[in-house]
């Protein structure tokens, strides 16, 4: 059986505060964008859970990553983790990035997400319905108040490997060696 680590007090409030006021930013490629709109109007409202959209990586807690990714786009979506506060978290939405989707046998397209950045949740399908992507976002609440999202600390002990990772599929390296 695995013994989970205790938690003070103040970190038990800290990931329940955490969990209830995420800030989301969203990548979308691709198909991946066409079942958002629909997860923040009145009939589904992810707002009613506390997630709301945010306008730039500096204030967002949440990388939303969906549809395919090129190569060209992955170091777009690295800058903007990186640029992102801790705690951050990331969602892989849809079979794409997860395993490539339909573009499987593309030259230039990621086929797992997870190599390059921490995922701390997955969503499969093609495309998610907006219910799909509500209980996804539900399911992230729940481990970041159990203490369970850790991603990014797993990023920043692991950099080198996500580093040599990231430099085998991006050719051009101009981004800083460390993380910020």
């Amino acid at each position: 059986m695995i013994e989970k680590k205790k938690r003070n007090i103040f970190q038990i409030i800290d990931d329940w505060a955490s969990a209830r006021s995420l800030w989301l930013l969203m990548y979308c490629t691709g198909c991946g964008a066409i079942e958002l709109p629909p997860t923040m109007t009145s009939r589904y409202d992810m707002e009613r859970f506390g997630i709301a959209p945010a306008g730039t990586p500096r204030q967002a807690d949440i990388l939303l990553i969906t549809g395919y990714l090129s190569i060209k786009t992955l170091k777009r979506v690295i800058r903007a983790y990186e640029q992102m506060q801790s705690p951050k978290y990331v969602i892989g939405l849809g079979s794409c990035t997860i395993n490539g989707g339909m573009y499987w046998d593309s030259y230039n397209t990621i086929k797992m997400l997870d190599l390059y950045l921490p995922v701390d949740i997955w969503i499969a399908g093609c495309m998610p319905r907006p219910e799909s992507v509500i209980g996804g976002l539900n399911k992230l609440s729940d481990i970041i108040k159990a203490g369970e999202a850790n991603g990014w600390k797993k990023y920043n002990e692991n950099l080198k490997w996500y580093r040599a990772n990231q430099k085998k599929v991006i050719k051009k390296w101009d981004l800083p060696e460390f993380n910020y």
